[in-house]
């Protein structure tokens, strides 16, 4: 037995460790975001649309777009997507139109109200990206190179779906 066995063994528990506190780190993350944009929408007594509808507004800003297209771009899962979009139609923060191609599919853009609420998101993005530059916490170089990371993560993720199954 090679006397670097341990120490490769070691190295690999680390790699390990560290992989599940990054896992870890991307649900709070998400979390932790759903909630900040809670706290803003009550702060601006917004309180009729939750957290993950104004993101879902923000995420389709000013494109038309099905439900369909946002599963498959990956912001959202199957149901989830579907209801939420419904209740947005609803409560009148989306227009909706059956497509003239395929008559099953619902194509969606957002109302007035709806382009409200995005910019209301696109706002509180800005001013948290002003403020961790000028606190210090993340300059260009760290997120550039927190996206790059995360980017192969998610390639390497999306090829172990295709191959695997």
């Amino acid at each position: 037995m090679s006397m670097h066995a341990p120490l490769a063994e070691t190295t690999h528990h680390g790699f390990i460790a560290g992989y599940l506190e990054s896992l870890s780190l991307v649900e709070r993350l998400h979390r932790l975001l759903l909630d900040v944009i809670k706290d803003e929408f009550e702060r601006l007594g917004l309180l009729d649309i939750n957290a993950v509808q104004a993101l879902l507004l923000f995420n389709i800003g000013d494109n038309e777009v099905t439900a369909g297209e946002l599963k498959t771009r990956g912001y959202y899962q199957g149901s989830n997507v579907s209801y939420n979009l419904k209740k947005l139609v609803e409560m009148g923060y989306m227009h909706h139109q059956r497509c003239e191609i395929d008559r099953r599919s619902v194509r969606v853009r957002l109302t007035e109200k709806g382009r409200h609420v995005r910019d209301v998101v696109a706002d509180l993005f800005s001013r948290h990206a002003d403020g961790l530059q000028a606190h210090g916490v993340l300059g260009p170089d760290g997120i550039d190179q927190i996206n790059h990371s995360l980017k192969r993560v998610e390639r390497y993720w999306a090829d172990q779906i295709r191959y695997i199954y």
